[in-house]
Formats: structure tokens, C-alpha cells, sequence
């Protein structure tokens, strides 16, 4: 995953996604990792130089990574601003580190951030924003104390922006998933989801980026290490558009090539392979996928980027500064 080495204390990546191999289903945050090319965060240069009067630290100045989305992208409509800091902030810097994320955009949006570890905060909209605004984060974050004696040396200067609203709806019990353009009806696709045993997430999961092939086994996810085992697999699959950090998929499967039936899945979507291919080619980072019908319940807001999975009250109770409204940039 790329990234820079700047100076804050703050590593901003794609909600902590890791390389290398994935599976469908999986149980916790850590079972996750993927085929990602690094396009779900990106380097980003320091906007000041070190201010010669910062205070002296207690300990090594904070480093600030990467910014998800990548500088200069086109997202969808459900797509967070996700910072990961690599040391933890205090409950107490919160707000002051907040009011030095200034978020700006060319359409006046209401939104929030909200933290979901003293590691993690994100940015949202109360709802999902509106297509063709743009999007700019400054980190004004020079001098600026983390309340664990660390302190920023540098800003940082971020910009993407919000593409066509295209979504996606699958209903697990009727084994379909509607993909909507801007609030009209494209194609209506047979699925099949996850079983009982291994059933899918509930609730919105924006795309946290796709692949078009990954390597899932059982094992990486904690469903079994056991050859002998009926669920244990090791495949490496094509057309995978990714939904959560804990192995979601939806991608097109050599054990279920004709779905629309039945259940077939430790938790992944499945598609045909000219349904797959089709949908890879049509979704972009940040667009919505909601999933209904399943046992399972919603997934975790920072399981990826499930953010939209609180409501607007629940995400204001996490959040130092409470609800805004962006100015013009």
C-alpha cells in the first residue's frame, strides 16, 4: 500500500486494508487482507514547512501517512474521508484535531466526523453527497498537539471528487442484486449470498476497492486451516470488487457459476462471470452496496468503510466537534 512519511503522527490509509490474500465470510477485522493495487490511498506532500517555534515534543513527532481517497480521484457517493493515525490521540485533542481537518467542498454539505478508535476518524456526510461535488481536506496540522505530547510539523493539501451516484442492492432471500445509475434502474442480476452457517454482512459497505483476481482461502479468514474440511478452499478468483475488511467480496465463484438459486457463499456475493466482469467494470471505489436479508446483522462501521451502517445520531455521539456544514471552497 503506498504512502508518505511526513510528520504527524497520523497514518490516513484505506481502513487499514492489508495486501495479500483474502476469502469471503471470516469472523473479525483482522482475518482481512487483499489483492488491493494501492489505489485506495495515496501519497500526499506537505503544503507548509516545519514552523521553527513548534513546541519541544516528549517523544518522536507524529507522522502523517496517506488520505483515503487518493488525491485526484473520482469517488462515489458513499465514499468517508478515512484518517488512521499511527499514534493515539487523546479524548481530550480530539476537537482541536477536528477543527485542523478543515473539510471544503463546492457544494454546501452537512456532515461530521467521527471517531471510531483513538486511532481512527472519518468524515461523512449526514447523507450521501450530492454527485459532481468537489472535495477538498486541508490538515492544518503544524504545532497541533495529539494530547499525548506529540505534535504535527507540517499541512497537508487533499482533493478528489464525487462521481454519478451508482448503487447497489442485494436482497439475499430473492438471490438478486439491482445496480441503479443515478437513481434509475441498469440491470437487475442474479446472486447468491451467504449460507446460514457463513452468512453475508447486512447494511451499506462502500466499495473499498476492487481486483481482478484475488486469492481467498478459508484459512486467511478463520473459517479452517483443514484440507479435509467441506469449507476449506483456496482459489483464486476473478472480477472481486472489495466490501469489508473482514474478506467480503462480490466476485464471480468456479463452486457457484450459474447463482441466482440458492445459497452458496461463506459470506461473499456471487455473480456469473459475465455479470462479475460487468459489475467490476461499472463500480468505482466508494459506491454503495447494500445488502438485506441476511441473518447476520449490519457490519461494524470500520469494517472498511460501513460508515453509512450508523445512524446520523450514533456517528454525532463519537464526534469532537459535532455537525457542520462545509463552506465553499
Amino acid at each position: 500500500m503506498s504512502g508518505f512519511r511526513g510528520s504527524l503522527g497520523v497514518a490516513l490509509v484505506a481502513g487499514a486494508v492489508l495486501a495479500g490474500t483474502s476469502a469471503c465470510g471470516g469472523s473479525g477485522h483482522d482475518a482481512a487482507s487483499s489483492a488491493a493495487d494501492g489505489k485506495a490511498s495515496s501519497s500526499a506532500k506537505p503544503s507548509a514547512t516545519p514552523s521553527p517555534t513548534k513546541p519541544t515534543p516528549k517523544g518522536p513527532p507524529m507522522l502523517l501517512d496517506t488520505i483515503t481517497p487518493q488525491t485526484g480521484t473520482t469517488v462515489g457517493v458513499a465514499m468517508p474521508v478515512s484518517v488512521l493515525f499511527t499514534n493515539p490521540v487523546a479524548t481530550s485533542a480530539r476537537a482541536t484535531i477536528e477543527k485542523h481537518l478543515k473539510i471544503t467542498t463546492s457544494v454546501p454539505t452537512t456532515g461530521a466526523w467521527h471517531w471510531f478508535s483513538t486511532t481512527r476518524v472519518d468524515f461523512r456526510p449526514e447523507s450521501y453527497w450530492k454527485p459532481g461535488t468537489k472535495v477538498t481536506v486541508d490538515a492544518n496540522l503544524t504545532d497541533v498537539p495529539n494530547g499525548n505530547g506529540r505534535y504535527g510539523v507540517h499541512g497537508y493539501h487533499h482533493a478528489f471528487t464525487i462521481g454519478d451516484d451508482n448503487e447497489a442492492t442485494v436482497s439475499v432471500p430473492g438471490h438478486t442484486m439491482k445496480v441503479t445509475h443515478n437513481g434509475q434502474v441498469v440491470k437487475t442480476l442474479p446472486i447468491d449470498a451467504g449460507s446460514p452457517t457463513w452468512p453475508s454482512w447486512d447494511g451499506t459497505m462502500a466499495v473499498i476497492d476492487k481486483a481482478e483476481k484475488v486469492h481467498m482461502t478459508s484459512c486467511s479468514v478463520r473459517i479452517t486451516c483443514d484440507k479435509s474440511n467441506p469449507d476449506y478452499y483456496d482459489l483464486t478468483l476473478p472480477w472481486d470488487v472489495h466490501l469489508t475488511n473482514s474478506g467480503t467480496y462480490i466476485h464471480y465463484s468456479t463452486g457457484d457459476p450459474q447463482p441466482g438459486h440458492s445459497v452458496g457463499s461463506h459470506g461473499c456475493v456471487h455473480l456469473s462471470l459475465a455479470d462479475a466482469k460487468w459489475f467490476y467494470s461499472y463500480v468505482k471505489q466508494g459506491d454503495p452496496v447494500t445488502i438485506t436479508g441476511s441473518p447476520r446483522g449490519k457490519a461494524p462501521g470500520d469494517n472498511g468503510y460501513a460508515d453509512f451502517n450508523l445512524s446520523w445520531s450514533q456517528w454525532l455521539q463519537d464526534s469532537g466537534t459535532g455537525q457542520m456544514t462545509t463552506t465553499a471552497a
